[in-house]
């Protein structure tokens, strides 16, 4: 698979959005997460309140994969419950890592579905992950990620 196949026309979109990539009122959680093998960061914050992420935002630098999947990622967590974002990041991983392939099982993740082919590209791996680790440690409470 080439690279610029995976530069679909969502992630592009989500890239080039500035929509989820901006500083959120009155986080309750900050985290940074950096992926060290090709220098992406990002800076996720949550409004959590009663178990719900009220609002999500991300801050950072990266590659188009890890700032599009980064900004997929806020749009299907906005209004959900933690645990709820959480299963979000266990299937995304799944996905990524091909343990999970049922079309039924994956639809919950919407246009993330778009980084399916990630998996091939092991270097993008972790460019696509990175704010999805991000977000599992902000909720259960890990340093950085």
């Amino acid at each position: 698979m080439e690279l610029n196949q995976i530069y679909t026309e969502i992630l592009t979109e989500h890239n080039k959005s500035n929509r989820n990539k901006h500083h959120i009122e009155n986080p309750t959680v900050t985290l940074k997460g950096v992926n060290p093998s090709c220098g992406d960061e990002i800076t996720l914050e949550l409004r959590e309140k009663d178990g719900v992420i009220e609002d999500a935002g991300f801050t950072g630098i990266g590659c188009a994969i890890s700032q599009a999947s980064a900004s997929i990622m806020i749009d299907l967590i906005k209004g959900k419950t933690t645990e709820e974002a959480l299963k979000l990041a266990k299937t995304f991983f799944g996905m990524i890592k091909n343990e999970i392939t049922d079309e039924r099982e994956l639809e919950v993740l919407d246009e993330a579905i778009a980084l399916r082919d990630i998996s091939h590209m092991p270097a993008r791996v972790k460019c696509a992950v990175l704010g999805w680790h991000t977000l599992e440690n902000a909720i259960t409470g890990e340093k950085e990620s």
